[in-house]
């Protein structure tokens, strides 16, 4: 282990953390606002990541075990300071508060403590949007693309922090790979941007929930999340999250000229079935459950279905009514789709579509031989074998995934509130939802779980967006040993 190479990538990633400050900073001048809350971190990031980088190894090769290390690391670090401005302003107060609200921003799951959103100041509410287009497709994989690493280094902190089970490259080399991601992030968040002032929404509220919907991040600057503008904008911000949703591989595929090839994908497929699917299924029990004349027109039944679906789904968490007075059909299948998330490679959380239907082939494979153990069966994706090794890392992750829900309800149950605030709440942190169902509703918010609650919900949303391993890893011991 090289701790000084792990330190040049913490030591770049909160340089990187006090130049996005920079963003909040001109937004608090233009609201005539303190810039403290951000000079006095912006200084600290600053300061670190000078020191890390002044005293790191710029020339040996980062190896997959240091990758995980120092993704787990930085996630952490970037939380620690990304904190401050909460704290300094005064908006969070509380420690653990202010950490819970902040690594809800970083890992895109928009879960809150706040209960009035429109008292804090612009530029928190700006900062507190910007960390989930940060946190999004990725601060490693942003240094990937900006700094320079040796190949070996910068494949092994793209796949550390990538989502997925099969991470590939798009390009050549792992930085290309790196700046054709962010190009396109950069650019579909300027499309959807561009269409929300288009649509006459303010531009604050067009920055923020468009750093909400291209991070599938759930936090907003109203009280009622998004159910104050128009059909319209909230349409535009549903689409926008759901195509967010969707791997980058398939826009790459496009942009070169390969669009049969893109809609071809297996996972695309499924995802948009589902999406299609449950939609129809909630607009149906909606109707069916109020009565036709209470239900009102069906196009509306159905943006409302749509749009629950799509920001649940890519664990956006954005709402426009509270889903805790739905039927128990509906709210059941929200629930699912919490576990299912979107594509990987994508900004969504999630288990990712694509492990699902590689589980569901595996079970059938499993069956037709317990059925005919003469035959040989092997499993497709989009037409190419998937790896043995790679089903049984999947299966390994859901087990772990679900061992470590399972442990997380236990311990949050210890507050004595009810099991559906209890098990909604670690689904909607582990899967970086965000809102759950209960006191954690769409309407809701955290504030009521204990200190110990958050910091475990805290823990969640670090484990769950950074798929388990660069997060345990941390806790193992052979991690720390030099071989």
């Amino acid at each position: 282990m090289n701790p000084r190479l792990i330190g040049k990538i913490i030591g770049g990633a909160l340089e990187a953390e006090a130049v996005f400050m920079l963003l909040p900073i001109a937004c608090a001048y233009c609201y005539s606002e303190s810039m403290k809350p951000f000079l006095i971190p912006m200084a600290v990031a600053a300061g670190l990541g000078f020191f890390l980088i002044k005293f790191s190894d710029h020339d040996q090769d980062l190896v997959s075990k240091e990758g995980f290390i120092s993704t787990g690391l930085t996630w952490i670090a970037l939380s620690l300071v990304g904190m401050l401005p909460f704290i300094i302003s005064g908006a969070i107060t509380d420690p653990v508060e202010a950490f819970f609200e902040t690594v809800s921003g970083f890992t895109t799951t928009g879960a809150t403590i706040l209960t009035d959103v429109e008292a804090v100041p612009h530029s928190v509410l700006m900062w507190r949007s910007f960390l989930h287009w940060i946190g999004g497709m990725g601060i490693l994989v942003f240094m990937a693309a900006i700094m320079h690493f040796a190949s070996g280094s910068q494949i092994n902190l793209v796949k550390a922090e990538s989502t997925g089970p099969i991470v590939s490259k798009l390009v050549p080399k792992a930085g290309g790979t790196a700046k054709v991601l962010y190009a396109i992030y950069t650019f579909m968040t300027a499309i959807v941007l561009t269409i929300l002032l288009l649509l006459r929404m303010p531009l604050f509220d067009a920055i923020c929930h468009t750093f909400g919907a291209a991070g599938t991040g759930g936090f907003g600057v109203l009280n009622d999340s998004v159910a104050s503008y128009t059909i319209a904008q909230q349409a535009v911000l549903n689409i926008a999250s759901i195509s967010f949703g969707v791997s980058f591989t398939i826009y790459f595929l496009i942009l070169v000229g390969k669009p049969l090839t893109a809609f071809k994908n297996e996972e695309l497929r499924a995802y948009l079935i589902i999406i299609l699917t449950a939609s129809l299924l909630i607009t149906i029990d909606l109707i069916n459950q109020s009565g036709i004349a209470a239900a009102g027109n069906p196009l509306m039944v159905f943006h409302r279905a749509l749009f629950a679906v799509g920001n649940i789904i890519t664990t956006t968490g954005s709402a426009i009514e509270d889903c805790n007075l739905w039927p128990n059909f509906s709210q059941g299948i929200l629930m699912l789709l919490m576990i299912c998330g979107a594509c990987a490679g994508s900004t969504g959380g999630g288990f990712k579509v694509s492990r699902i239907i590689i589980m569901l082939k595996a079970f059938n494979k499993e069956m037709a031989v317990h059925l005919r153990p003469e035959i040989v069966k092997k499993i497709h994706m989009d037409g190419k074998p998937v790896n043995d090794t790679v089903i049984r890392n999947i299966g390994t992750y859901c087990f772990l995934g679900c061992f470590i829900m399972v442990i997380s309800i236990l311990l949050v149950s210890l507050d004595g509130k009810d099991w559906i605030d209890t098990i909604s709440a670690v689904l909607a942190t582990f899967n970086n939802v965000g809102p759950g169902f209960g006191i954690n509703g769409t309407m809701g918010n955290y504030h009521e779980y204990s200190t110990f609650s958050k910091i475990v919900l805290s823990a969640d949303m670090l484990i769950g967006r950074l798929e388990i391993y660069p997060i345990l890893a941390l806790f193992k011991r052979d991690t720390w040993r030099k071989f």
